[in-house]
């Protein structure tokens, strides 16, 4: 198998893995917790089932679909990249399927249930009142060791 067959494997692997347990407990947060509704996990992680019908951080609330049409260019766009790139590194197919799969389990949800589900509540840090789910960890999985290895590592492919 070509390196460049098996890190599309990879990336497909793992941007389809973490779209799955995504949707699960994101289907579990809503089937589970009552709508506007808290579990308290322990003083610092709360369950807070709401719904974003916006954007990032609940911006542009009401545009959802707005959201769901650039995610799926973007979304594009980076397989496109990876299936046409002549010189990516395999830890950028790894940390993009962290990516892709975190984006489009949010794109998921808007299809789904017209709204993304929201539920991670992180309490008592200072100027934070986010809620966020499994999907937007992934995303950020995926953005900051791809950022580092950026910018701390030379441009030579590697297969």
């Amino acid at each position: 198998m070509k390196a460049g067959t098996k890190n599309m494997a990879l990336f497909g692997g793992v941007a389809i893995s973490v779209l799955a347990i995504s949707q699960l407990i994101g289907y579990w947060v809503n089937s589970n917790i009552p709508l506007n509704t808290t579990v308290e996990l322990n003083t610092l992680i709360h369950l807070t089932h709401i719904r974003n019908y916006g954007g990032v951080f609940g911006m542009l609330q009401g545009m959802g679909g707005l959201f769901a049409v650039v995610s799926v260019a973007l979304l594009t766009t980076v397989v496109a990249y990876l299936w046409l790139g002549k010189s990516i590194r395999r830890i950028e197919y790894l940390c993009f399927g962290f990516i892709v799969g975190g984006g489009a389990s949010n794109i998921l949800d808007r299809f789904i249930y017209g709204s993304v589900i929201d539920f991670i509540d992180i309490q008592h840090i200072p100027y934070w009142n986010y809620v966020f789910n499994t999907a937007d960890v992934m995303v950020h999985v995926g953005i900051w060791p791809l950022l580092f290895f950026s910018f701390f590592l030379d441009s030579k492919p590697s297969a």
